[in-house]
């Protein structure tokens, strides 16, 4: 039971199992059917075994060509799967997918239902009266519109925007196999299974479609774009729903308050900060972060409070599944303990082969001593983990 309870994907397996129950439960009081969602290379349990599969073979192979190059790769190949992927390390990969998988599910499930649950409760007036106030008496898109233009600006957020789709598997599955440190990964696979979570959670308490549907007239000067295209594809879905939620074959997928995109972009970039991933890799998610603020409101996606609550859930993500999967920030110390002098620091994703054992020396402190102060390095509490600043 202790070992189940510090295995690190035990928090994401046992909520996805809660929302999971939670989704069921719905369907059979609704009478309504579950259904699984299309997207990116076809349903969930199909497109996310194909991206690890995909990450799981490109790993194999550059750790094989950088170990000996291209001469005798197929032996090689083989020398790598059996010695770097052992039962326990596609257990892991395999918690960190199914979690997320029940949990996207039952989040775009008990999504699907909120009009039916919350039928002719909508707060769309009242978040846009507030954006006007937070902006001064103006509509925030049209100013984005008036600033950027709405040219190359609407093709170049519209990109963006929609990059959000695959990203977010990919991103997971690049986390999960590239990572030798299991906690790691499951820091991350929980931290999107909560955003998941708080999402819905938040649809309910506050439920609204967003200024481009409540408000369509603020966008007509837009161009034609992949997120108009998909807007208009949501909205007819939407009617279609709405018009038989029993017969329908479709799943509704329009709701604003808070901001998913905000949240999951923001909890990225605050996780591989956090996990001090290459500065490149930082960057280049904050900007991500960014450009996907913008996207929300400039094509009426969401209202400024969509957003801000969105920062909020990311950041509640993140901090929640470090803290239950063990990462939680290194205490200070009593003046007089002695550190663990095993502890070794290293870059989790970036660097998984790159390991760099430091000893502390303290005087007057025996090894029986240090034993008794941590008598098991790998059942001690872990701390926060950084990358190692030493170049190669």
């Amino acid at each position: 039971m202790t070992r189940m309870r510090r295995w690190p994907y035990t928090f994401a397996m046992a909520l996805s199992l809660l929302v999971g129950a939670a989704a069921v439960i719905s369907s059979l009081c609704l009478d309504l059917p579950l259904r699984d969602p299309d997207g990116f290379l076809g349903p969930s349990y199909i497109r996310l075994p194909l991206l690890v599969l995909g990450f799981i073979g490109g790993g194999v192979i550059v750790e094989a060509v950088r170990r000996s190059g291209w001469r005798n790769l197929p032996a090689t190949l083989v020398d790598v799967a059996k010695k770097e992927w052992n039962s326990h390390r596609v257990l892991c990969i395999g918690a960190g997918l199914l979690s997320f998988y029940v949990c996207y599910v039952a989040y775009r499930n008990l999504k699907s239902v909120l009009p039916v649950v919350r039928d002719g409760t909508l707060y769309d007036r009242q978040l846009l009266h507030l954006d006007y106030w937070l902006a001064g008496g103006h509509n925030p898109a049209v100013v984005l519109h008036d600033l950027l233009g709405t040219d190359i600006a609407a093709s170049l957020l519209s990109i963006a925007y929609l990059a959000y789709l695959p990203l977010i598997p990919i991103s997971l599955g690049a986390v999960l196999v590239l990572s030798r440190n299991h906690a790691i990964g499951a820091w991350y696979a929980t931290t999107l299974c909560l955003n998941w979570v708080f999402g819905v959670i938040s649809y309910y308490l506050l439920p609204s479609v967003g200024p481009a549907f409540s408000n369509p007239e603020a966008y007509r000067a837009l161009p034609d774009t992949g997120v108009s295209q998909l807007q208009d594809s949501l909205f007819s879905t939407r009617l279609d729903y709405l018009s038989n939620p029993f017969g329908s074959d479709s799943i509704q997928g329009v709701a604003a308050f808070a901001s998913l995109h905000v949240s999951v972009t923001f909890a990225a970039a605050l996780f591989m900060t956090r996990t001090q991933q290459k500065p490149a890799i930082r960057a280049m998610t904050w900007i991500f972060f960014g450009v996907t603020i913008i996207a929300t409101l400039y094509f009426g996606w969401h209202y400024l409070l969509d957003d801000i609550a969105g920062v909020v859930i990311g950041w509640a993500s993140v901090t929640l599944a470090g803290w239950v999967t063990g990462h939680r920030r290194a205490r200070q110390r009593p003046v007089g303990l002695a550190a663990d002098p095993h502890r070794a620091v290293t870059d989790p994703v970036a660097e998984p082969d790159r390991e760099v054992t430091v000893p502390v020396p303290v005087r007057g402190v025996t090894n029986q001593a240090l034993e008794a102060t941590d008598p098991d390095p790998e059942t001690a509490e872990p701390v926060l983990e950084t990358t190692d600043p030493t170049p190669r």
